[in-house]
């Protein structure tokens, strides 16, 4: 178990949910607000941002590399830093947002991209920190991000197992105690097919680690999935509607679904309980409905048990239907009357 402020994370608690604003907000701080708003009303455990600008990621220049040329991206076409301009979390924003989280109970953390990010990001005193997939090998941020003592979740996307070996290596000796990897499937949107959640029970014996998954499949299926692989984070990518657009509208949960993720993937956390047979406590009154022998018609002492006055049927008083053989052929040693349960002296 882990701790993010007041919240336990790990096998013993449901499942940490956070939605991802990204850059969701359409560069529009009310609606920012509103998508913390909807996101505590939804249940998440927390909203994430990305703190970066168009200038610390990129360049611009339309050379090659700095522009989509994936035809089948979702931004196919367009130049990196104008995207990224578009999609930035104006710095000025973070502590409004923040406060708007806090006063919902709301956690409220950052993805850094650079020592700036983390920079302005201590200086507002963030609970923990997220690393994004294309920075998972980022090796002078991860020691920046862990030096800080904060609970790190650091998305898998593309990584080796060797890579990822050197990145939790690092985190941990620049000081980091709280440790979440996330499986992470780097493509928007990805598929059921290309999500691999079975590497997560795989991953958390490999580092020891709490382990989650990042999940950019579209709806809330791959995530259930997940939780009874042991994923004990789940984050989602989250708008108020997807036609409304923005850069990450496409394969984001609107309201009405991330309530619907909350919900059953703590369901089916419940449902993992412990390797367990027999009755529950639940089951018990249950077993009364179970077949068993009974004495079918009225018989006088001296008469003989055949298959027409011995029988399985409901309820469960009765002994079990394996020892009708024994009672078959057998004489009663009483009187009794249709409807008896069969016990060991009526015979």
């Amino acid at each position: 178990m882990i701790t993010i402020q007041d919240r336990k994370i790990g096998a013993l608690a449901r499942p940490y949910v956070i939605a991802e604003m990204s850059g969701n907000h359409n560069q529009s701080l009310e609606r920012a607000l509103a998508i913390v708003d909807a996101a505590a009303r939804a249940g998440a455990d927390a909203i994430k941002l990305q703190t970066y600008t168009a200038e610390t990621m990129t360049l611009d220049v339309s050379a090659p590399g700095f522009v989509v040329d994936d035809e089948k991206s979702l931004w196919a076409g367009r130049q990196l830093f104008d995207l990224y301009r578009e999609a930035h979390t104006p710095w000025e924003w973070h502590k409004p947002i923040m406060e708007r989280a806090a006063s919902h109970g709301l956690h409220c953390f950052s993805t850094p991209f650079d020592e700036t990010a983390v920079d302005l990001l201590e200086s507002l005193e963030v609970p923990a920190y997220k690393i994004a997939s294309f920075e998972n090998t980022d090796l002078p941020l991860i020691r920046r991000v862990a030096g800080t003592g904060k609970p790190m979740i650091i998305s898998t996307g593309m990584a080796t197992v060797a890579e990822l070996d050197e990145t939790v290596r690092t985190a941990r000796e620049a000081g980091c105690r709280d440790l979440v990897l996330l499986k992470c499937t780097s493509t928007y949107p990805s598929t059921p097919q290309n999500t691999n959640i079975l590497t997560i029970p795989h991953m958390r014996q490999l580092f020891g680690c709490e382990v989650g998954l990042s999940d950019h499949t579209m709806g809330v299926g791959v995530s259930v999935a997940s939780v009874a692989l042991g994923a004990t984070v789940i984050e989602k990518h989250f708008t108020l509607r997807r036609a409304d657009g923005g850069v990450d509208s496409t394969f984001s949960l609107e309201p009405n679904e991330m309530e619907s993720l909350v919900i059953e993937t703590e369901r089916a956390w419940q449902a993992l309980g412990q390797v367990f047979y027999g009755a529950t406590a639940g089951e018990k009154k249950s077993t009364m409905f179970r077949r068993s022998l009974y004495v079918t018609c009225d018989m006088k002492a001296g008469d003989v048990l055949d298959v027409q006055s011995l029988r399985a049927i409901r309820p469960g008083f009765g002994l079990p239907t394996k020892y009708a053989g024994v009672f078959l052929g057998k004489r009663v040693t009483r009187d009794i009357s249709k409807g008896t349960p069969v016990t060991w002296d009526l015979i």
